[in-house]
């Protein structure tokens, strides 16, 4: 690894309240600054998660995220506004967070994630945050992130639930280890607050910062999820499967070669 970047008295001026995080610190700005992150769809969940990073100074963002703006979409995606209505998503998001911190390189992709475009899209970044609905989506990712060995923070939300994990790929269980299958009953359309997107969001985002600078405990092994119609908050314990036809597989081949 290279030399960390330095941070201009600007960046320090606009980071000095989170610089003085303990076991934070300059070092880990820098190693924030240093980094890149892909978000799979930046809706009710990654528009949170990319605006807390472009805020904490993360130094390249690559957005994949297609279509146009919706009146529906307003209600939780806080990138989209109501004067851009029938525009582009990802050129709304991009305005938006580069409005916020100019010192961004943002790489924005008018496509969602797909089996097609993972691999690629994954190699463009250190680690990936999972906000997108569709389980072909998150399937490609956590394939991808896998056979690239790569991070990934996972978090989906329904109705008032929510839940959040960290992929390590060969230390923890991926994302298929957790969903053999496409779920038969999940629909592309559900009830949503942007409030309770935008909790897990918030909370995706962080851990994605303390992996990217080394400090804290990542949820790893672990599924965080909770209810927020009656603030309920569970921490289970999860483990790989053996057989899994993603990571099981992978691993076995790695030690082959």
């Amino acid at each position: 690894m290279g030399a960390l970047p330095t941070l201009t008295a600007e960046e320090k001026a606009r980071y000095e309240w989170q610089i003085w995080v303990p076991d934070f610190g300059e070092v880990g700005q820098r190693r924030l600054k240093d980094s890149s992150v892909l978000i799979s769809r930046c809706g009710g969940l990654g528009s949170l998660v990319a605006y807390e990073l472009a805020a904490a100074g993360v130094g390249r963002l690559v957005l994949a995220h297609a279509g146009n703006i919706k009146p529906s979409d307003l209600n939780r995606q806080l990138l989209m506004t109501h004067a851009a209505l029938g525009t582009s998503r990802i050129e709304s998001v991009r305005r938006r967070l580069l409005d916020l911190n100019p010192h961004l390189e943002i790489v924005a992709i008018g496509r969602n994630v797909g089996p097609e475009n993972a691999q690629a899209l994954v190699s463009e970044a250190d680690l990936v945050v999972d906000c997108a609905p569709l389980f072909q989506e998150r399937f490609a990712l956590n394939q991808a992130v896998v056979f690239q060995n790569k991070p990934m923070v996972e978090c989906a939300m329904f109705e008032l639930h929510a839940q959040i994990t960290t992929i390590f790929p060969g230390k923890t269980p991926c994302l298929n280890c957790l969903y053999p299958e496409d779920p038969p009953n999940w629909k592309r359309q559900f009830p949503v607050f942007g409030a309770v997107s935008g909790s897990v969001g918030c909370m995706a985002a962080m851990e994605a910062i303390k992996i990217l600078s080394g400090f804290g405990e990542p949820l790893t092994g672990t599924l965080l999820t909770y209810d927020l119609r009656n603030f309920q908050f569970r921490r289970l314990k999860i483990q790989r499967k053996m057989d899994c036809q993603v990571c099981a597989t992978h691993t076995s081949e790695s030690r082959m070669q």
